[in-house]
């Protein structure tokens, strides 16, 4: 949710090439910033019952947190691999995004047959009344084990609540072409991008999600590749920052106005037109294929943000001297971007978290607000730890300790 100036993130092309070796990648606080306050609305959406996906942002309008964790993964790619490209090739570049494809898909394949075995563990108790396998939609999966054991590792069996890491698979996949017809030249990158995305929206992309059925995956990664190469493309720099100036500001704030009242659920179940609108019209707000209003609410939400937090993310940073709301307001910022900073681990783990969450809720009541923010605190702070613990495994610390002994 935030359009970066690439100047002020990676070096140029000119400056890469007279220097023995490249600089290190520098961080942008507004890139850690948006992707932690994701990743906390990640987990409140895909717990079951949770009271507080009420008020996330996916309900005022068409776009949501799926938009955000990919347009910030296209521009963290950018900043990843981007001196990859530039600097040893189209063929290293490939490489290094192979090996990330390469972890994604067991990140995939892993989170996938921890939960369907937790879910069966959780049945098995007798303990609870609720059927969890069901609730997943896993039981075609251990109907046809033989079969759906081969479609889980070719991605032709992709169940509805483990879409979104293949759909981000296959787009870090294309990225090696895009570069490499940016090269040839820039033009023919952006044709590419659109002309795979209008595929989408026209049916004639797509992948199956279910070997027995006609289904496709829910998030089309032919449509939603248009988002993260936007983002790629802004901390690339292939395209300039947007210009501040109050006309676009207005023009914005008024789309994303306009739109509230033909997103929000509670207007739209009391309006009979707004309903005949979205279902007539359901091919331009389409989360699967990634239809152009949602585009055009992201962009606008994007630009709001991006004017929101200043230059270089400066409004969100705390003053140095701000007494004590400043240092309460450091602690936190530290702790929402250090998730930020960690994001793949985060969002796995909270896909996972999310599930027991439930069981939680299931179990403590949903009907009381005490319980629902015990709940959430608790998925809160596993993911807090597991960013911390990550950042720590990352750091090698045993490398460290060596090299002052």
């Amino acid at each position: 949710m935030t359009l970066a100036d690439p100047s002020q993130i990676t070096p140029s092309a000119s400056a890469a090439r007279a220097q023995p070796s490249a600089p290190a990648r520098i961080r942008d606080p507004r890139l850690d910033f948006f992707r932690g306050i994701v990743m906390f609305i990640i987990l409140i959406a895909h717990t079951p019952g949770n009271w507080l996906t009420l008020w996330i942002p996916a309900r005022f309008g068409f776009s949501d947190a799926t938009e955000v964790f990919v347009f910030c993964s296209g521009m963290a790619s950018a900043i990843a691999f981007g001196a990859v490209f530039r600097d040893q090739g189209i063929a290293m570049g490939t490489a290094r995004v192979a090996f990330r494809c390469w972890q994604v898909y067991w990140a995939h394949i892993c989170l996938f047959l921890a939960i369907a075995a937790t879910m069966v563990v959780l049945n098995n108790t007798g303990w609870f009344e609720r059927d969890y396998v069901g609730q997943l939609n896993l039981y075609p999966f251990f109907k046809r084990p033989d079969e759906n054991i081969v479609g889980l590792l070719t991605l032709t069996y992709v169940p509805n609540y483990f879409d979104i890491l293949p759909m981000y698979l296959v787009v870090l996949a294309m990225m090696p072409l895009v570069v490499a017809l940016h090269r040839i030249k820039p033009l023919l990158a952006l044709s590419f991008v659109m002309l795979v995305w209008f595929g989408a929206q026209f049916d004639a992309l797509a992948l199956p999600a279910e070997p027995w059925s006609a289904r496709e995956w829910f998030f089309n990664p032919f449509g939603w590749q248009l988002v993260f190469f936007t983002g790629f493309a802004f901390m690339s720099g292939w395209l300039p920052a947007p210009p501040r100036n109050r006309a676009l500001i207005f023009l914005a704030g008024l789309v994303v106005l306009i739109i509230i009242p033909l997103a929000y659920y509670r207007i739209t179940r009391q309006l009979p037109d707004v309903q005949a609108w979205r279902s007539e019209y359901r091919v331009l707000i389409a989360k699967t294929d990634f239809g152009v209003l949602r585009y055009v609410h992201f962009l606008a939400l994007a630009y709001l943000c991006w004017i929101a937090v200043g230059e270089a993310g400066r409004r969100i940073l705390p003053p140095q001297s701000g007494g004590a709301l400043a240092e309460i307001w450091r602690r936190c910022l530290a702790v929402i971007m250090k998730v930020g900073q960690q994001s793949l681990a985060v969002f796995i783990t909270s896909m996972f978290t999310a599930r027991l969450l439930g069981v939680m809720l299931d179990t403590l009541g949903r009907s009381s607000l005490a319980s629902q923010l015990f709940v959430n605190a608790v998925g809160f702070s596993i993911l807090i730890g597991v960013a911390y613990g990550v950042g720590w495994f990352k750091s090698q610390p045993w490398r460290r300790k060596k090299a002052v002994a």
